[in-house]
Formats: C-alpha cells, sequence, structure tokens
C-alpha cells in the first residue's frame, strides 16, 4: 500500500507538470513583468527627450473677402430650402451707391496646419516646402504653446525643404542622425500634427532605404503612421536623432494605407545649409535628357549589365554638348562614381558645384571613354523642339532583302536635313512595318547605328545589315525630334 501511495504521488506530480506545460505555464523561474517589457521598444523617454524640439505649424492665406450681401444671400437660400424646401424668390437687390465707390477687400483665411521641428537654438525651423507655399503668414506654435509668426528663409520645391525663422533663443534643438547608420527593420518614431492634433507620436520600422519614387531625392521607407499635418515633422531614431522629414504617403484613400516616405535628413541639411546662407539652392546641371538602358538594350549593345544613364537628347550650348556627349550614350559613371539607375546622374550632378570640372564615363559603340565636363548652374527646363522634315531627298533607293526582313525602307538624309537636326550622318526611315514596328521605330526615325557601328548613308546601313547575326535580335539606335534611343529589332523569318 505505501509503495502505491507513493506511485500515485509521482503519477500526480507528473500530471500536474504534463497540465502545466499545456497550459503554457513556464517550469523555469518567473520573469519579472518589468524585465519582458524592456524586450519591447519603449519611446517615452524618446518623446520627452525630443517632444519640445517638435513645434506645430499653420498657414494662413489672403484672399478677396466676400461680401456681406453675399453671406446673407447663402444664408438665406439655405433658410429657404430647408423651411419651405424651394430656393429663396428672385429679388432685385438695391445696388452700391455710386457716391461709395467699391474697393477690393482681402480676409485672412487658415490655409494649413503642418509640423517642423527646431533646428538651431536661435530659432530656425526645419519642415516641407508644400508646408508653406502659398502662405501669406507662418505661425509656429512650441510644445508650451508659445507662438511666433515666422520668417520664411527659404523653399527648395525639388527636395520639399524649407526654413523658416522665428525671434527666440535658447530653444531646444534636435540631434541630427547619421544615415548611414540606419538599418532597414530599424524602429523609428513621428512626432507631428496630424489633422492638427497637436503633439501626436506614432512608431513603425523602417521598410526600405534608398526608395526611388521619381522625385529628385531616394526616401526613406517606413510603415510609421503618417497623415496629412504630419508633414515637415521629424522622424526619429531610437537614440533620439533625426533621421529624417516625413514628407508623403502612398495612399488610395487620402489616408495612411502603411507606407510612409522621408526625406534623408543629411540631404535636407544640405539643402537647408544653402537656404540659410542664399536664400535658395543652386545645383548643377549638365543639360542632356537620359532615360533607362533595359537588360535587352545593354546586351545587345555589349554593355552586359544594365545599368547607366542612356542619353536620348544633348541641349544645344549645354556643358554635355561641349564635353562631346552624344545622343544614345550611355553614361556610366560620374566623377568615379558608379550610374547603377538613371535617377542616380541628375542627384550626383545636381550635389556638385557649378562651375566644377567633373569626369564622366560613357559607353559608346561597344566601348567606354572618358570626357570631361564643366557643371553650368540648373535652370528651368526647356521644351524639347522637334525638328521638321522640310526637304525630301531626290530618290529613294528600294531596300534589300536584309531591310525588308526588319521591316524597314531607308533615305539619305540630304545636306540641309543634317545642318537642321546638327547630324553628321544617320539615315531616314521611309516606312516601318511588321518587326519594325513591333520594336517601336517608325516612319521619320533618324537611324544613327546598326549593332554599335554607326551609319552615315543607305549603303553603309545595308553594310551594316549584312554583317548582322541573322539569329539574334537587331540593335538599332535611332533618333526621334530631339530623342535618341535603342530599339531591338527582331527579323522576320
Amino acid at each position: 500500500m505505501m509503495f502505491k501511495f507513493e506511485k500515485n504521488k509521482i503519477r500526480s506530480f507528473l500530471m500536474a507538470g504534463v497540465f502545466a506545460l499545456a497550459s503554457g505555464a513556464a517550469l523555469l523561474p518567473a520573469v519579472p513583468a518589468h524585465a519582458q517589457a524592456r524586450v519591447l521598444p519603449d519611446f517615452t523617454d524618446l518623446v520627452d527627450q525630443v517632444g519640445p524640439s517638435v513645434v506645430n505649424i499653420r498657414t494662413i492665406e489672403k484672399a478677396p473677402q466676400r461680401s456681406g450681401s453675399a453671406e446673407m444671400d447663402e444664408e438665406m437660400q439655405e433658410f429657404f430650402r430647408r423651411f419651405f424646401g424651394q430656393p429663396m424668390p428672385n429679388i432685385p437687390r438695391q445696388g452700391p451707391r455710386p457716391d461709395r465707390p467699391q474697393q477690393p477687400q482681402e480676409e485672412e483665411r487658415p490655409r494649413g496646419v503642418g509640423s517642423g521641428f527646431i533646428l538651431t537654438t536661435d530659432g530656425f525651423v526645419m519642415t516641407n516646402a508644400h508646408v508653406v507655399d502659398g502662405a501669406s503668414e507662418v505661425l509656429v506654435t512650441l510644445v508650451d504653446k508659445r507662438e511666433f509668426k515666422a520668417r520664411l528663409i527659404g523653399a527648395d520645391k525639388r527636395t520639399d525643404v524649407a526654413v523658416v525663422k522665428i525671434d527666440a533663443t535658447g530653444l531646444p534643438a534636435v540631434k541630427v542622425g547619421d544615415i548611414s547608420r540606419l538599418r532597414v527593420g530599424e524602429w523609428v518614431m513621428a512626432i507631428g500634427s496630424p489633422f492638427g492634433l497637436e503633439n501626436t507620436v506614432t512608431a513603425g520600422i523602417v521598410s526600405a532605404k534608398q526608395r526611388d519614387t521619381g522625385d529628385y531625392l531616394p526616401f526613406i521607407q517606413t510603415d510609421v503612421a503618417i497623415n496629412p499635418g504630419n508633414s515637415g515633422g521629424p522622424l526619429i531614431n531610437m537614440r533620439g536623432e533625426v533621421v529624417g522629414i516625413n514628407s508623403q504617403i502612398y495612399s488610395r484613400s487620402g489616408g495612411f494605407m502603411g507606407i510612409s516616405f522621408s526625406i534623408p535628413i543629411d540631404e535636407a541639411i544640405r539643402v537647408s545649409d544653402q537656404l540659410r546662407s542664399n536664400g535658395r539652392v543652386s545645383r548643377g546641371r549638365i543639360g542632356v535628357q537620359i532615360d533607362q538602358v533595359t537588360k535587352d538594350v545593354a546586351e545587345s549593345i555589349g554593355l552586359g549589365k544594365a545599368q547607366g544613364a542612356l542619353v536620348r537628347g544633348v541641349e544645344a550650348g549645354s556643358p554635355g554638348e561641349k564635353a562631346g556627349i552624344e545622343p544614345g550614350d550611355i553614361i556610366t559613371k560620374f566623377d568615379g562614381k558608379a550610374i547603377e539607375k538613371p535617377s542616380d546622374l541628375p542627384r550626383l550632378v545636381g550635389n556638385t558645384k557649378p562651375g566644377t570640372k567633373s569626369s564622366l564615363t560613357v559607353f559608346r559603340r561597344g566601348s567606354s571613354r572618358e570626357l570631361a565636363v564643366t557643371i553650368a548652374e540648373i535652370e528651368p527646363d526647356k521644351p524639347a523642339k522637334r525638328a521638321a522634315d522640310k526637304e525630301e531627298p531626290a530618290a529613294k533607293p528600294q531596300a534589300s532583302a536584309a531591310a525588308k526582313s526588319l521591316g524597314l525602307a531607308v533615305s539619305d538624309l540630304t545636306e540641309a536635313q543634317k545642318k537642321e537636326l546638327k547630324l553628321k550622318g544617320g539615315v531616314k526611315i521611309d516606312s516601318a512595318t511588321e518587326a519594325a514596328t513591333r520594336a517601336g521605330l517608325r516612319e521619320g526615325d533618324i537611324v544613327l547605328a546598326i549593332n554599335n557601328t554607326e551609319v552615315a548613308s543607305a549603303k553603309e546601313f545595308e553594310a551594316a545589315l549584312v554583317k548582322a547575326d541573322k539569329t539574334k535580335p537587331v540593335s538599332v539606335l535611332f533618333r526621334r525630334g530631339d530623342w535618341a534611343q535603342y530599339a531591338l529589332i527582331r527579323p522576320s523569318r
């Protein structure tokens, strides 16, 4: 009986242990709740540290004042609609007295609400350019409820960065972080005024870096909740440093959908320094229009990897033209820095001081070459000018069998056409069918090269086709108006 009793006790002990495991209870010593909480990110200290540096920005605009009679008319119309179910009858109103000429008046109206943060202790505040754009007055409210009328120092629409100044000293300035240390997956926090709700804190992680949205800058992508009114506020890392300016969201509804974008703080500081010094931003330019290099084009011309920026056009008299850049060139390096995608080039050139002598590596006709270019200052884009064909060649040679397989018939350019188009050679497409049209070519395009071989005449065009590998697509560099691009023609069987 004793043995049976002990056996039952052991069985009960084991059953209790199994039940504890099944129910999720730990057999190990309990971990204090405060120790478990440390595993999760705690933003309370960050809010205390950075919160006083974040400001609310209200903007006011001046607009034509509505007359009292117009306001009364609207109120009366609403009255009649509500109580009589019909609009107010059209009663003639007494016009203005002739001895009192009507003067146009303006009234101040609230325009919008945004956010910003204190950059220096003496009152420089950074925000988004779109927050202050068009405002006749900018009001900055601090966390302690002090309100200041701000002076616009400068705004740069290309980067969406603006700097305003308030007359105050001893302000709590933010700490600027090192963007190179920011990692995907890292926790970050935003403070701002979404929908006018001041000092609102949201948090999330860095979803991606160097996100190219087609704008001038690569963005930081996060899943931090950003809504209208957050614009211009800081993105803060766990060290309490500002790493970005909250600027944009991806949304189909106008509200937050899980993707937001911030301007990297290093780019924003570079812009703000120029705004504070000169009131404007000076950027470099070389005067070329660029496009993407596709994988098929890269392989067909011997570039291998799809990289660089394809030059589609060169502005007349620009630094690019003076440096010898030609339509169809692929710029692969700028000052020794690799151009992986087209957007890399304007960013590198734009950050170069005008007047600087820089180097370019271009891939042309199957080989790379170095060019020297003097950077000019950026100016408003000029519309592309299309060249018109005013003179037809006297005779159009018949297309050969090789040209017919590509769906092309070409002819020589006249000297007048070459002069107008500023070309040394090339042939004009008189007709494009089948394979050529599938590749995107059309009548009036100018063929400049076939498989990396320049063609200056219809005869050279035919010779290049004879040498082409009939089993592979034919690479055609052509120009349409002021733009040059590549096409791959797969010959008809």
